[in-house]
């Protein structure tokens, strides 16, 4: 997709968790922002100029992008009066959430008496309307998965698909999520394709590719979370993974807003994944851990990556803090190569 940036990114009265999207736009497009607006309330600050619509769109600013993951990608009725007063002044509006921007009537109106474009990257691609077959294919896979949702799978698939090209590997990101897919510009919004062709759609977004070829999948969810288990399974058996990589928030001990069911041990996540990605790929191995240590101290980050390391026996690191050259070193060294023992 050909989104019109830079944008204005429209952060409006959530916490952190919620404003994933904005947070990784901001890390990994940099250029793609001109500043931030915030409503009262808003627990977030991606470090950007406030901004009104119209001193962004007078700085530069091509469109006002909701920054925003919410439970359930809902547009709350206070937010239509900021999405309005974007459209007046000059910009176009782009979104990841599953309430269409259309649906609003007065933003639709007022889009259509200015001109102005209504963008969704939450539209699935017919073409990814197929079912999975399961068939054994070419190339090679690394799939992020979680003990949670926003642990950071996106950040630690950016990365590795960044540190492969580094090193002159053929590799490319497939983003899944919304926030992958304002970054990336392309991918499939897993969590709005009909549950039957989720499969299907991860096959289709990681094709057959050359031996050396390495596409690196973008995870979402987590099997372990009871709301979103079923979109995980469906990229564990389309995107026929030869590697895997845990995600893990070092200090989350619940699944994020259901505190009566606690994030699963790294080893129970590891072993649960592996078992269930043997469905299309028997030869899948466990490549590493990435972990979310920014609530730490740096003593007792590298502490915790160091024990996690020499208990699970994979490289483990913080793609923001570390890097991830450890994991990347594991894959090109062929331990996890279709068919290694």
């Amino acid at each position: 997709m050909d989104f019109p940036y830079p944008s204005l990114m429209f952060l409006a009265d959530v916490d952190r968790v919620s404003a994933k999207t904005a947070l990784g736009v901001a890390y990994w497009r940099p250029d793609a922002c001109v500043g931030q607006l915030r409503l009262q309330g808003c627990e977030v600050d991606l470090g950007l100029p406030d901004m009104t619509p119209a001193a962004a769109r007078a700085a530069g600013a091509r469109s006002l992008l909701i920054g925003v993951a919410n439970a359930g990608g809902f547009i709350p009725p206070h937010w239509e009066a900021v999405l309005i007063e974007a459209l007046e002044a000059g910009l176009d509006l782009i979104s990841g959430l599953h309430t269409r921007l259309a649906s609003l009537p007065r933003v639709r109106e007022t889009a259509e008496r200015l001109g102005r474009r209504l963008l969704e990257a939450r539209e699935p691609d017919p073409r990814f309307n197929v079912v999975g077959e399961g068939a054994k294919r070419g190339g090679q896979r690394l799939l992020t998965v979680g003990t949670d949702c926003a642990v950071g799978k996106m950040y630690a698939a950016l990365a590795i698909a960044k540190e492969l090209k580094a090193r002159g590997v053929d590799a490319d990101f497939r983003a899944t999520g919304q926030t992958g897919i304002f970054i990336a510009g392309s991918g499939a919004p897993i969590d709005a394709i009909v549950s039957d062709f989720v499969a299907g759609a991860a096959e289709a977004l990681s094709p057959a590719a050359g031996d050396d070829h390495w596409d690196v999948v973008e995870g979402q969810g987590s099997l372990f979370h009871p709301a979103y288990a079923g979109v995980t399974l469906g990229l564990l058996h389309g995107s026929q993974p030869d590697a895997l990589v845990l995600c893990h928030d070092a200090t989350r001990t619940a699944i994020d807003g259901l505190e009566a069911f606690p994030t699963p041990s790294l080893v129970e996540a590891a072993e649960l994944n592996l078992r269930l990605a043997r469905l299309t790929n028997p030869a899948v191995r466990f490549a590493g851990v990435c972990v979310n240590t920014s609530r730490l101290s740096p003593e007792a980050a590298a502490i915790y990556l160091s024990e996690t390391a020499d208990e699970l026996g994979v490289p483990c690191c913080d793609p923001v803090r570390t890097g991830v050259a450890v994991i990347v070193d594991a894959l090109l060294a062929g331990a996890v190569r279709r068919g290694a023992a």
